[in-house]
C-alpha cells in the first residue's frame, strides 16, 4: 500500500529537490573554499538544506540563494565555534597531561619522608597549633572553619599557622 505525502511532506521535498539541483555545487564550492576539512563539506551542505527544510514559519522565502548562503555562513560560524571549543578542551588536557607529575617508587618514599619530618617536627608544639596547621595544609580546611570548629577568632588561626609554619622553617635545618 502506498502512502499519500501530506502536502507539508510533499512541499519539502519539492523544495530539497529545488535546492539540491540549484545550490548543491555552489555550497560545495562555498564550504571547499572556507573550510580545511574536504570530508565534512558534504555533511556542511547537506546540514545547510536541513535546517532551511526545518524552518517552521511557513513563509515563502523571497530570496532564497541570499537566505541559503546566510545559513550556510551562520553555520559555518558554528562549526568554527564548535572546532575552537574542542580544540580549547584538547589543548588544556595536554597541558594538564603535560604537568602531571610521574611518581616514581623513589618521589613517593622522598614525600613520606617529608611528611614524616613535618610531622615530627610539629611534635614539639602545642596540641592546637600542629592540629590546626593539619586540618588548614592537609585538609584544606579554610582558616573560617578551622575557627569556627575551635571557637576561636580568625586572627587566632592565623597566629597559631605563623607559629607552625615560624617552626617547621626553624627545624628544617635539622632534617
Amino acid at each position: 500500500m502506498t502512502e499519500v505525502a501530506k502536502p507539508a511532506q510533499t512541499e519539502h521535498s519539492a523544495l530539497l529537490d529545488d535546492l539540491s539541483k540549484n545550490f548543491r555545487r555552489p555550497l560545495i564550492a562555498y564550504f571547499l573554499k572556507r573550510t580545511r576539512n574536504t570530508a565534512e563539506v558534504e555533511d556542511l551542505v547537506q546540514e545547510t538544506f536541513y535546517r532551511i527544510i526545518r524552518r517552521s514559519d511557513g513563509d515563502k522565502i523571497r530570496n532564497p540563494e541570499a537566505f541559503l548562503f546566510q545559513t550556510a555562513a551562520n553555520l559555518l560560524r558554528d562549526h568554527a565555534r564548535r572546532e575552537a571549543t574542542q580544540a580549547s578542551s584538547l589543548s588544556s588536557y595536554a597541558d594538564l597531561s603535560n604537568t602531571t607529575e610521574v611518581l616514581s617508587p623513589e618521589r613517593v618514599l622522598q614525600s613520606k619522608q617529608s611528611l614524616k619530618s613535618i610531622l615530627a617536627a610539629l611534635e614539639s608544639v602545642s596540641e592546637v597549633t600542629r592540629d590546626i596547621f593539619i586540618l588548614h595544609r592537609l585538609e584544606n580546611m579554610k582558616y573560617k572553619e578551622i575557627a569556627s570548629l575551635y571557637g576561636i577568632s580568625q586572627s587566632a588561626v592565623e597566629k597559631h599557622m605563623m607559629k607552625a609554619i615560624a617552626h617547621l622553617i626553624r627545624s628544617r635545618d635539622e632534617w
